[in-house]
């Protein structure tokens, strides 16, 4: 009866969120206890590995961004690949809405953090901070309002916050490259040629690919670019069919999601995410990345994603979300505020210092949890649409309502 409980408990959506709202308040818990100096003092050990002369050493907290997180990547890649080939980015017209929605939710919180921190070059390098939404976590707090939302809302989330990841990859390629050393970019030719070999063989298992990676992840780390884009270039790489007709790139995305969901993600979230409240002051609020972090998330973001979806849909250019209300599109665009993992990967990267990194922690957590909570309570007093009230009567499903009737007839 446990193991059933519990194997129903990991299928469910809410599981990925729970876990992760889990780690964010044992690190909290540590950061403010006797613990915290046992804490800081592991995160920050130097962990090496050595082969003859040549050696990698990183505090352990850096292999966790730097290497656990690469894994995390190749999840994300692996994700993209199967949208863009047979899922909900195959079709450019299903993409144009929610690539746009995930397009001005990127660039409004970024324009706010950056006109709060115009003034300080010492903090305007976090502006990406607040672009990224966290998908386990807004997935999992719509998933907490049952079945009162159209399934075609969870798609258009879904695919925006897919769109928003392949968004965060991009800025983290462009924005966060430190002291490029090109001879190792170089050298990571060689690889990723024999990658592109196996991938065009259409080889069966992807063991050596993914060895290929490693030697990628090492190069692109001693190149100054942030390592964990070998794990999406990776997972580019993996044949989507091989030569009997199965899919490596499915077999090895399902191996990995429990790993990276309920194990690599919750570690990164438990190193990361520590704040120190001692002398917490409500006047930090107005410190310039807390205040930039937390608005950006909170009011960027649904201003991003619920304009550019009204000025899609007033225009013509796009239709809304099947048998939803406009009510429940903006709760949706509001729960596109929850950051969290990404943004506090993204902070990691911009900033080094202990304090800066603080006052991230802060900003993601208020701007995450305000979101989380507001977008929960919009969509959980949502009157039900006429479309969904229609299909209550007929005794229909909600989940039938991310299909049109036109789609219904057709497939009928």
């Amino acid at each position: 009866m446990l193991l059933r409980s519990l194997e129903d408990f990991f299928d469910s959506d809410t599981a990925g969120g729970l876990v992760l709202v889990a780690s964010a308040v044992a690190a909290l818990a540590i950061a403010n206890s006797s613990l915290y100096p046992y804490y800081e003092g592991l995160l920050s050990a130097p962990f090496t590995i050595a082969l003859g002369d040549a050696e990698l050493s990183k505090s352990l907290l850096l292999w966790i961004n730097d290497g656990l997180m690469a894994v995390f990547f190749l999840l994300v890649g692996l994700e993209l690949k199967r949208e863009r080939l047979e899922g909900k980015l195959r079709n450019p017209s299903d993409i144009v809405l929610p690539g746009v929605a995930a397009l001005g939710g990127m660039m409004v919180p970024a324009l706010i953090f950056a006109a709060i921190n115009w003034h300080s070059a010492d903090t305007l390098s976090g502006w990406a901070i607040p672009s990224a939404t966290d998908i386990a976590f807004a997935v999992g707090v719509m998933a907490l309002v049952g079945q009162r939302l159209p399934g075609s809302l969870r798609v258009f989330l879904l695919t925006l916050a897919i769109l928003d990841d392949l968004g965060a990859i991009l800025i983290i390629a462009f924005f966060y490259a430190s002291d490029l050393q090109v001879d190792y970019l170089f050298l990571a030719i060689i690889p990723l040629f024999f990658m592109w070999y196996l991938n065009r063989a259409a080889i069966h298992r992807p063991a050596l690919i993914i060895m290929l990676g490693i030697v990628l992840w090492v190069l692109i780390l001693q190149s100054g670019i942030e390592a964990t884009l070998a794990g999406v270039i990776t997972a580019f790489f993996i044949p989507m069919r091989d030569k009997w007709g199965k899919s490596p790139a499915h077999a090895l995305e399902n191996a990995l999601s429990p790993y990276v969901f309920f194990l690599i993600v919750p570690i990164f979230v438990l190193a990361n995410a520590g704040v120190v409240l001692s002398g917490f002051r409500w006047s930090i609020y107005g410190n310039p990345i807390v205040l930039g972090v937390a608005l950006g998330l909170f009011v960027g973001k649904q201003l991003g994603v619920f304009g550019t979806t009204w000025l899609l849909i007033k225009f013509g250019i796009a239709r809304k979300p099947f048998g939803a209300t406009w009510r429940q599109v903006y709760g949706v665009a509001v729960l596109a505020g929850i950051g969290f993992t990404m943004s506090l990967f993204i902070g990691g990267l911009s900033y080094s210092s202990t304090d800066l990194m603080n006052q991230v922690r802060i900003g993601v957590l208020t701007g995450s949890i305000g979101s989380a909570v507001i977008g929960y309570l919009i969509l959980r007093l949502a009157p039900l649409s006429q479309e969904q009230q229609a299909a209550i009567a007929r005794g229909e499903t909600e989940a039938r309502l991310d299909i049109e009737p036109q789609r219904q007839h057709e497939s009928a």
